[in-house]
């Protein structure tokens, strides 16, 4: 399968459990990009400092640290703080993504000038080829 996977201009996106699971069992498989996805409590950023570890030190590939439901700036200290030599994509606590997803949309349709909205596909085009 991994042949299917590796032809040019194909991307592939993959939401796993959370935890170190997936990343352990890549065993040396590089990857293009690992997005770790964190909240600013102290247990998530420990966990995801322990992924992202796990993806350099295996030289697995790049790392993108996301900050979920970021609230103010004591979030973005926690979260700098625990990553800082990594990128970093800071999602704000978005009231509207909430609002859509318990009414089944998509926050892109409902939100896209949102601050949350504007991040999430600032993240997509940041994971593009060419995008940092």
């Amino acid at each position: 399968m991994l042949g299917q996977l590796e032809r040019p201009g194909r991307a592939v996106v993959a939401d796993f459990e959370a935890g170190l699971g997936t990343v352990l069992r890549l065993d040396g498989q590089h990857v293009d990009v690992v997005v770790v996805v964190v909240e600013p409590t102290a247990k998530s950023l420990e966990v995801g400092r322990r992924a992202a570890d796990a993806v350099r030190e295996g030289g697995l590939g790049r790392v993108v640290v996301t900050a979920n439901r970021v609230r103010d700036d004591e979030d973005v200290a926690r979260v700098r703080a625990a990553f800082p030599d990594l990128e970093r994509v800071l999602v704000p606590d978005e009231p509207a993504i909430v609002a859509a997803e318990r009414r089944g949309e998509a926050p892109l349709d409902v939100a896209p000038d949102s601050a949350g909205v504007k991040a999430l596909v600032g993240l997509a085009e940041h994971l593009l080829p060419g995008g940092a």
